[in-house]
């Protein structure tokens, strides 16, 4: 196995998964220095997570068309400088633009890593031990985001979230030259701009209404006029993909029976176990009564069960197969986040919890790897950064949308408490915001069954 790009790559995996929730624990912080309203605040984390989901198929398909070690080290260098911009903000404005350009930055690397790695290494065992260290560094690095916001926020202030990115970011894109091979000369064939405005422009839409329905309500202007702006959007986009001799995302990808799994899964899985540690840390801090340092702490028991996980897809698919790694995880994820629910209450304790944080840990280090290992299998090598793309981008939106969905979950039932009765409120709503996760994984189940027994698609040449 080629152990140093590979963590280069794990590296790349890491950042980007990172900064979604690197910032959460420090949001208090920050909006009482730099001035965000509670109203403007979600502001940090949607400026983040809109440009993200909106562009990662135009990602993925720069990384096909133009070169995925040039595409890795744009991607770090944009992220350093929006890192670097990020930490000097000192008004709202500028800051939401930092995180606007770390949102690119990540649609960016991230195709770039996963692409990486599935064509570095043969599809296989090989590639199925590659990508399980890109999913650790990945999934960990949701976790581990809680994990070092509290910590830095605690100890340095909330700027040192943003600054611990810049020498990461240019060390990262110094070490691309060195042990990543080049590209060569430019893949032939043309750009599909066309394609690549009324996709972008239609997943960038669709996640910012995701985004801000709960907040501004689902029958608001803006939200309805974004939703049908992005449905025409994407209507005309699948019509111009059709059609188009260089498309941004080959149509026939989604025939593979692996990729088109994957891809329902991966939308399951974001609309479900992805936004957990969200509510881990409202409950850590709200609840429980933790700081910064504390509520990143908190964040170990997860985070080793995702490891764990991880760890395990390796040695598990060679027994089990891919349909049956995948029913396995989405099983061990739905069951976790459930005790994980059942847990949470307003006069409990962290050790109460600590069974069901494992739980969910472990369910999620077995889906992440083993749902990206699946979307790249029968994939050949010139299109798996559109595979790339495609997936990040399912995720990314699945997360979102879950999100908006929960968070309206979690309180519904908390407006106008204050003091003991809100603190309860609040544990109650979040114990039905994370049960509802539990019940939704399950759905995962149905685009996993999709695959039949034993099924292999050929790699295209």
């Amino acid at each position: 196995m080629r152990l140093i790009p590979l963590i280069l790559l794990g590296l790349g995996s890491m950042i980007t998964a990172l900064d979604f929730t690197v910032v959460y624990v420090a949001l208090p912080q920050i909006a009482r220095d730099v001035g965000f309203s509670s109203a403007t605040l979600q502001w940090v984390v949607s400026a983040y997570a809109v440009p993200f989901g909106g562009f990662l198929l135009l990602g993925g398909r720069l990384c096909d068309l133009i070169g995925r070690r040039r595409m890795f080290v744009a991607g770090m260098v944009l992220y350093g400088l929006a890192s670097l911009l990020g930490g000097l903000a000192a008004d709202p404005g500028p800051l939401v633009c930092a995180r606007v350009l770390q949102g690119l930055g990540g649609a960016v690397l991230m195709p770039a890593t996963l692409s990486l790695v599935a064509t570095l290494f043969d599809e296989g065992p090989e590639r199925n031990r590659a990508m399980t260290v890109w999913a650790v560094c990945g999934a960990s690095g949701l976790s581990l985001g809680a994990l070092l916001g509290g910590v830095l926020t605690g100890t340095f202030g909330w700027e040192a979230v943003f600054f611990v990115n810049v020498p990461v970011a240019v060390a990262g894109a110094a070490a691309a030259f060195a042990v990543l091979a080049p590209d060569g000369v430019r893949r032939p064939g043309g750009f599909d701009l066309p394609g690549a405005l009324a996709g972008t422009a239609g997943v960038t839409g669709l996640v910012f209404a995701i985004a801000h329905g709960a907040e501004w309500g689902w029958t608001s202007p803006g939200v309805l006029v974004s939703l049908a702006a992005a449905v025409a959007l994407l209507a005309g986009f699948v019509a111009i993909e059709a059609r188009s001799r260089d498309p941004l995302l080959p149509l026939r990808l989604l025939a593979n029976r692996h990729t088109s799994a994957a891809a329902g899964a991966i939308l399951v899985y974001g609309l479900t176990l992805q936004c957990v540690p969200y509510f881990l840390t409202l409950h850590f801090q709200n609840v429980l009564g933790y700081d910064a340092m504390r509520s990143g702490l908190a964040f170990l028991g997860p985070t080793l069960g995702i490891t764990v996980g991880n760890l395990a897809v390796g040695r598990l698919i060679p027994r089990l197969g891919l349909r049956g790694m995948m029913i396995l995880s989405v099983l061990v994820g739905a069951a976790g986040t459930a005790v994980l629910a059942v847990s949470l209450s307003a006069d409990g304790s962290y050790l109460g919890l600590l069974a069901g944080l494992a739980g969910f840990g472990l369910g999620s280090g077995l889906s992440f790897a083993t749902m990206f290992i699946l979307a790249s299998t029968g994939v050949a090598p010139h299109e798996q950064g559109a595979v790339s793309g495609l997936a990040s981008t399912v995720l990314q939106a699945g997360s979102s949308a879950g999100l908006a969905v929960l968070v309206a979950v979690a309180g519904r039932d908390t407006a106008g408490l204050t003091g003991e009765a809100l603190r309860a409120a609040t544990a109650g709503g979040l114990r039905s915001a994370i049960l509802v996760a539990a019940v939704v994984a399950l759905v995962g189940l149905a685009a996993v069954l999709t695959l039949p027994r034993g099924a292999r698609t050929p790699v295209a040449r």
